[in-house]
Parts: structure tokens; C-alpha cells; sequence
């Protein structure tokens, strides 16, 4: 069982003209078995969501909770985070230069286990995923997103998600950048990971094309730093008729 919790989050941003809020109150609960999909424009601060429960150092929670299975994420490290059970698939992944893929997954599945993989065991593990993401086993060798196309990054942020096993997944805009096959295999890999018994998943999108090979629970259309309006995957077809501008509208007035 695992539920991430966020309550009433308030989040803001220093800028050269001050502080900035971004989130303004965001209420959202992800229980175990459940795939939640937020939509939204430009700038509504989806990505801020993301980074703020992961714990980027730029985003200062202001007002809120977020709890995984009661527990205060809020007051963890993003290395207590990470092994809490939270894990992000970032929209642009970092290069690394000099660190090889095989170094960073096993590095960062000890940290998280708290003790090394049994090695023989690990490197089948790893050729495994790697096959399954259509990626070349000499891939391990490459450093960590260095020279990776688009769909290599964004398909070994989900080998990363398959082989660290976390209890909640986030995946900010996973689907940007690909082209049809490659967005297949990616969703077949967020797929496999949602069969697994008690795991999460919050998937921040601009399309719904991602939607088509990803069936969520339940869609949030995100406008100005709200959750302006929830619903069933039919809402995520609204959106692809009609576009924003109803929300972005009623929030612009309010």
C-alpha cells in the first residue's frame, strides 16, 4: 500500500523582481494502483509541482503538506525522498560526462536499497531492461545522457523507473520529444511498472497522445497553479477538442 498525499501546496520562486507564487494550493491524493494525469498550458506550473514534491532546492513550499504513507516528505533530503519511495523522470535529463550508466543505476539502486545489488545477478537485470527500452547493451557503457538522443534520455529515465522499483512515479512531460515508436516503448515500459502491486503514477502531459498507451484513472487540468477541474480519461479527450481556454479563462477572472 502507498499513497501519496498533497495537501493545500503553496509553492514560490525568487525572482529579480521578488518572490513569485506558482502553486496556489494544490490538493491531489495518489493511492496505490492509481495512474493520474495532469494536463494543462504553458507556465501553469505543472513541472513546478513535480520538482517541488521531489525536492528541488529552487522551489520554496510556502503552505502545504505532501505525505507518502503519512510520511512528511516536506522534511526529508531529496536522498531521503528517493529512498522514501518517490521517484522523477525529469522533462530534460542531465548529462553526466565520465559517469557510465552502468556506474549511475548501480550506484543509485545502493543508495536506495541501502546495500549493492548481487552483481552477476544485477548486470542481467540490466541487459534485460536495456533490451526491453530497445536500448543496445553497449549502452550501459555511454556516459549517463551524453550525446543520447531525445528518445534515449527519456527511454533510460524509465529503465531507471524499472530497475529502481520506487512506490510512486513521476513523470514530468515523459512523452516530449518522441516520435511514435519511441513514445511506445516508453509507455509500455510506465505500463509494465503499473502492474506491479502497490505503485503510483503521476503523469504531467501537454497531449493526449501519451494518454492512448497510458490509460489514467483520473485526468487534472491544471491552469494559474490550481487543479482547476478533474475528471475520467474522457476529460483528457475535452481537452484535445476544445483546448484550455475555458479554464484559462474562468481563472483569468477569478
Amino acid at each position: 500500500m502507498s499513497t501519496l498525499e498533497i495537501k493545500d501546496l503553496q509553492v514560490q520562486v525568487q525572482t529579480e523582481d521578488g518572490p513569485k507564487e506558482i502553486l496556489k494550493g494544490v490538493t491531489l491524493t495518489i493511492k496505490d494502483g492509481e495512474t493520474h494525469a495532469i494536463m494543462g498550458p504553458n507556465g501553469s506550473g505543472k513541472s513546478t509541482l513535480a520538482y517541488s514534491i521531489a525536492g528541488h532546492p529552487r522551489y520554496e513550499i510556502t503552505g502545504g503538506t505532501v505525505t507518502l504513507d503519512g510520511e512528511d516528505v516536506l522534511a526529508m533530503t531529496v536522498d531521503e525522498r528517493a529512498r522514501a519511495g518517490l521517484f522523477l523522470a525529469m522533462q530534460y535529463p542531465v548529462e553526466v560526462p565520465g559517469v557510465s550508466v552502468a556506474n549511475f543505476l548501480r550506484t543509485a539502486k545502493t543508495a536506495i536499497d541501502g546495500e549493492a545489488p548481487k552483481l552477476r545477478t544485477w548486470v542481467k537485470d540490466v541487459n534485460a531492461v536495456l533490451d526491453r527500452m530497445n536500448l543496445d547493451p553497449t549502452f550501459s557503457q555511454r556516459s549517463v545522457n551524453e550525446g543520447f538522443s531525445g528518445g534515449e534520455k527519456k527511454r533510460h529515465e524509465i529503465a531507471q523507473l524499472d530497475l529502481l522499483d520506487p512506490k510512486v512515479a513521476i513523470l514530468d512531460e515523459t512523452d516530449s520529444g518522441l516520435d511514435i515508436d519511441a513514445l511506445k516503448v516508453v509507455s509500455e515500459g510506465v505500463n509494465r511498472f503499473r502492474e506491479r502491486d502497490g505503485k503510483g503514477v503521476l503523469l504531467i502531459t501537454h497531449y493526449t497522445r501519451i494518454l492512448r498507451y497510458i490509460k489514467p484513472d483520473q485526468v487534472h487540468v491544471f491552469v494559474a497553479g490550481r487543479v482547476a477541474e478533474s475528471g475520467g480519461p474522457e476529460l483528457a479527450e475535452e481537452l484535445e477538442a476544445n483546448g484550455y481556454e475555458k479554464y484559462v479563462g474562468a481563472a483569468a477572472g477569478a
